[in-house]
């Protein structure tokens, strides 16, 4: 086990209690990083702490926070300045929900909360912990994007929506801090083997309650955190994980009209 590269930094993952967020902060405890975790849940979020103190993070804190609720995230900045201090060397932002509904069934106070939760909150924590990354001579702030990221698919209207502001919203970023030294990592990851889809908001709201045959057989998310720490460490900007969709990407750069041929095709096997 090698503690070279972040031991004892300071690491905030949001949307820590499950999936990508709780496999990112495993893989960060591994490395011997001190841990912020932060979801809505209390209770998990003490499960995910006791397993990665067991796996070598030498310090966790937990502090609870709704990213729908700009209140709940201006708390959360000031818990951590209560309890942790003022400085922060990696921001991981990963809390978020996906979508599955037809744009014309779909209320727009759905599209309203995917837009609080996977946007304004993402925005509104790293604003507010920019000074704590700036106290540092370096420091990274890691976003979880989406294949959603870069184009856009049936039933995911909203949370395409989501994800493409926010690569403006960091790109933008990126060149703003790069004087800071701080590292702006977008990740765009695939079908990963979560319950984004049993999670996923339907057109009323509330959650679907089903998993995607393409979820279930996607990659354990254990191994898309460790490309992400590979990435950090690489000093990279902007990586594609998953399988052969992540080749959507690149037929949406070169052969655009082959894709929008390829997606409409799919409207017909997820309604």
């Amino acid at each position: 086990m090698s503690f070279s590269h972040f031991s004892n930094k300071i690491v905030w993952i949001t949307g820590a209690s499950a999936g990508i967020g709780e496999a990112i902060a495993h893989a960060f405890a591994k490395e011997g990083a001190q841990l912020v975790l932060s979801a809505r849940s209390t209770d998990k979020l003490n499960e995910v702490a006791e397993k990665c103190r067991q796996l070598g993070a030498p310090k966790t804190w937990v502090i609870p926070m709704d990213l729908a609720q700009p209140a709940s995230v201006e708390q959360a900045i000031i818990s951590y300045d209560f309890s942790v201090g003022k400085s922060l060397d990696i921001l991981v932002n990963n809390g978020g929900v996906s979508q599955r509904s037809l744009v014309d069934e779909t209320d727009m106070s759905v599209y309203r909360q995917l837009m609080e939760i996977n946007y304004f909150g993402t925005v509104a924590l790293t604003k507010g912990m920019l000074p704590y990354l700036k106290n540092n001579t370096a420091g990274s702030i890691i976003t979880i994007s989406s294949v959603a990221g870069k184009l856009g698919t049936p039933l995911r209207s909203g949370y395409a929506a989501c994800k493409h502001a926010l690569h403006g919203f960091f790109d933008s970023l990126r060149a703003e801090i790069y004087k800071n030294n701080i590292q702006v990592l977008l990740v765009c990851p695939g079908y990963i083997r979560t319950n984004v889809s049993v999670n996923a908001l339907n057109a009323k709201g509330a959650t679907t309650g089903e998993m995607d045959k393409n979820q279930a057989e996607g990659m354990p998310p254990e191994k898309l955190a460790q490309k992400i720490i590979n990435a950090v460490k690489g000093n990279k900007q902007e990586i594609y994980v998953g399988g052969k969709e992540i080749i959507g990407i690149y037929l949406k750069r070169f052969f655009p009209k082959l894709l929008n041929k390829i997606v409409r095709k799919q409207i017909n096997q997820t309604v």
